[in-house]
């Protein structure tokens, strides 16, 4: 009789909070869906597919407006579908048996759990106390155990925290290592390393179209690097790999740069309204401790998070659950001021 082998047996479906709620912010999503005027232009793209032809292969179209958008050239993009695609491509293509690679923690799981799938074997680099990376320490920790493959988020998932870029570069300048610093979160901070990929020869940047662009529903990744690294992601990767749905619909949103920025901006301010209302409530609180951040959530340790987490769903508020912290979208104003007044009530009801 035919049995599942060891690597896949035991896994489970990925289940995320299922339901209706009236507030979600447990995902890092973008709190708006696009407004009228681009949907109806996405809808004329979409009238205009052949419905019986493959995609483009390239994606030609929408990494064409991605790289328009960041001020890159067209030819070092790879379009993925969604980055979990690219995660597991690249780590099953440029690793080879024996190889081992490098993540951090806390960090975004999937690349550990990618690795597994690839029969990889994947080292942990635990940050400092304070959520942040020692970038020396970790130098030395690629460099003394032979790592291949360096992958970690910057600003970080799920902490918020996020090193510079001249610490980046001088990360990636210091180690042999091909190093994979995913930008997911980056339309919210000013540290980039994305228009400098053709300087370095061991460098791939991700992107996202799920966050800021806000359309995770069209499962759109990139991968940004030099040309001899993009040749070889665009050689592995499956032909048609990106549907054509996504690649019209996102051709249409990259091109409207002013209101992705306008869009962008506010979500900063809406992240910071809630980071400095939940420092508010800190105060009063011994064991409740916002971590500072630079992308669209804000990252809150307290040993009473699955307590705030069970009330704030009483409320029809969903917020990610991880551990002894909660991590907590930065939505629209209105959400923000709900979430906070939310918590506020869970503090005096408790008190």
């Amino acid at each position: 009789m035919y049995t599942l082998n060891k690597k896949i047996i035991n896994l489970v479906p990925y289940e995320p909070i299922s339901g209706t709620y009236d507030i979600r912010l447990d995902a890092n999503e973008c709190p708006d869906n696009l407004p009228e005027f681009i949907r109806e232009d996405i809808k004329a793209e979409i009238d205009k597919l052949a419905f019986n032809r493959y995609p483009d292969p390239m994606a030609s179209s929408v990494v064409e407006a991605f790289a328009s958008y960041y001020g890159i050239n067209s030819a070092l993009v790879t379009a993925g579908n969604g980055s979990d695609e690219l995660i597991f491509l690249i780590e099953a293509a440029f690793l080879e048996k024996g190889d081992k690679m490098l993540v951090v923690s806390p960090d975004f799981s999937m690349y550990n759990f990618y690795s597994s799938i690839c029969e990889v074997e994947c080292e942990t680099f635990v940050k400092n106390d304070n959520l942040d990376i020692d970038v020396d320490a970790l130098i030395e920790k690629v460099n003394s155990d032979g790592i291949k493959l360096l992958m970690f988020s910057n600003p970080c998932n799920p902490t918020g925290r996020g090193i510079t870029a001249d610490e980046a570069r001088r990360l990636v300048t210091s180690v042999d290592a091909l190093v994979i610093l995913d930008e997911a979160y980056m339309d919210f901070w000013d540290q980039s390393l994305l228009s400098e990929v053709e300087k370095y020869s061991n460098l791939i940047v991700f992107r996202t179209a799920s966050k800021a662009v806000g359309s995770a529903a069209l499962r759109l990744g990139f991968a940004v690097a030099n040309e001899t690294i993009s040749r070889a992601v665009k050689a592995v990767k499956s032909p048609y790999n990106v549907n054509s749905f996504s690649q019209a619909a996102g051709a249409v949103i990259f091109k409207n740069k002013e209101y992705l920025q306008n869009r962008q901006k506010t979500i900063v301010k809406n992240r910071e309204t809630l980071y400095n209302g939940l420092m508010e409530l800190g105060k009063a609180q011994e064991d409740f401790t916002p971590i500072e951040s630079v992308a669209n959530f804000v990252f809150v340790r307290t040993s009473q998070a699955e307590k705030i987490f069970a009330y704030l769903k009483s409320k029809s508020i969903v917020v990610r659950l991880m551990g002894s912290y909660l991590r907590i979208t930065a939505g629209t104003g209105q959400e923000v001021e709900q979430v906070l007044n939310s918590i506020r009530e869970y503090f005096e009801v408790t008190a």
